[in-house]
């Protein structure tokens, strides 16, 4: 995937008033919501190799549990990998893909591989390594499954097919085929149909998260090789680099297909026409990184204690807001990724982490706030990517074009008004 960089013309507008002009200013001449500065380039680079490495186990397994896993009651083992999802080849990874974003192989990653035999202990059976809790944390992923789901309006077209006849008696086909010869089942879904609908339909969501992270991965891993290489040296190339991503795979087909006994259901069709973009990348970066939910023990649910906003709308847990400083508690999801990206931190930044932090201890608040770093500047391309595709280049010579980039500049700036945004947490070296 080949890089470009923009290069626009200073602007002809008077200065915005904006709270955040500076950072609009910077927006408008191609920049990011991220400083521009080597370390900061040295941060997100390194945090989006340490997160791509368990993101490869994340799609991988979110596709085995949509397509083979699908209603087991009881799913015991699925997050154990069997080796044709660890072998199953990366659409844009590999020789044999069309589009070819990392030059890596479209297998599992080898380091993923040898931490699934080894984890942190030492080499044993799986089931031990999973007792033990010393595995990747599938849990992060179905988090994430969890919040696009909740927030379901967001996905264009696809939450509309969720409820439509065509879904329902697809999802009916696969259904009484997976349950075929089991009386019981088929009788539980007789009486429950609806029940057994609504975890189709949150299979859907798995597929859909799977498809997405399966492009994020080879992305992520290719901007590593290229900063190791030299030839990624300032924050907006980064930024440039996953917008050009954006634009090359937008068209990716969302589907969702079911195999049983060796036949395929197609519960989505690839027919239907969903693509990466609308359906999955657009709502995963509403959902995730402005919206999510509180987390278990962190706010109280009760109406009454008005803790929680009353439309989801007003939802503003993500990482774009979070303050990671007391997140670091068990079972928190943002946690249980921080674990997951520790083990394949690159050595440069695990010398970055030595250099200024409070030793292991403080290493996990530390990779958050990395990633927070990352994740604006990944909100940088997709804001970037939206002017482009609704408003006007940046080196417009039309006065009328470059205000209405400006307003679609501050509308987003507007949603970083909330205090508890760290927009301006980020633009301090000291931020950690």
């Amino acid at each position: 995937m080949t890089q470009t960089t923009t290069q626009p013309n200073p602007t002809t507008l008077p200065p915005s008033q904006h709270r955040y002009a500076d950072i609009i200013h910077r927006l408008e001449a191609g920049g990011s919501m991220l400083p521009d500065t080597p370390e900061n380039l040295m941060q997100i680079i390194g945090i989006y190799k340490a997160y791509a490495v368990p993101m490869d186990f994340y799609w991988r397994d979110l596709l085995y549990i949509a397509e083979e896993v699908f209603l087991n009651p009881l799913p015991a083992f699925k997050y154990f990998l069997p080796k044709s999802y660890l072998d199953r080849q990366n659409s844009y990874a590999g020789d044999q893909s069309q589009l070819r974003v990392w030059r890596g192989g479209g297998e599992a990653h080898p380091e993923l591989l040898d931490f699934i035999q080894r984890g942190e202990t030492r080499t044993m059976p799986k089931l031990f390594h999973h007792l033990w809790h010393d595995r990747i944390n599938m849990e992060f992923a179905e988090a994430c499954m969890r919040a696009m789901l909740w927030h379901h309006e967001l996905g264009g077209k696809f939450d509309d097919y969720l409820e439509s006849d065509e879904y329902i008696a697809n999802c009916d086909r696969a259904i009484r085929a997976y349950f075929k010869g089991n009386p019981l089942m088929l009788g539980l879904y007789k009486l429950f149909p609806t029940l057994f609908l609504e975890q189709v339909r949150q299979l859907s969501y798995y597929a859909n998260l799977g498809l997405f992270w399966e492009v994020m991965a080879p992305v992520f891993l290719e901007m590593s090789d290229l900063y190791d290489e030299g030839k990624m040296t300032t924050v907006p190339q980064a930024m440039e680099f996953l917008v050009n991503g954006i634009f090359a795979v937008a068209g990716r087909p969302i589907y969702h297909h079911v195999y049983i006994r060796g036949e395929c259901y197609e519960i989505i069709p690839k027919s239907k026409g969903f693509t990466w973009l609308y359906e999955a990348a657009l709502p995963y970066v509403e959902t995730v990184f402005y919206r999510t939910a509180p987390f278990r023990g962190t706010k109280s649910y009760n109406a009454q204690a008005k803790q929680v906003p009353q439309d989801q709308k007003d939802f503003h847990y993500g990482i774009l807001y979070a303050d990671v400083f007391p997140v670091g508690s068990a079972g928190i999801p943002p946690t249980l990724l921080m674990q997951d990206m520790y083990h394949f931190l690159p050595d440069y930044l695990r010398e970055y982490y030595q250099q200024h932090c409070r030793g292991e201890d403080d290493q996990l608040i530390q990779l958050g706030i990395t990633f927070q770093r990352s994740m604006y500047n990944v909100t940088s391309a997709v804001i970037q990517a939206l002017r482009q595709a609704l408003c006007y280049p940046l080196d417009d010579p039309n006065p009328k074009h470059l205000q209405k980039n400006r307003d679609f500049f501050e509308a987003q700036m507007d949603r970083f008004l909330r205090p508890e945004a760290r927009l301006n947490d980020i633009q301090r070296p000291d931020y950690r």
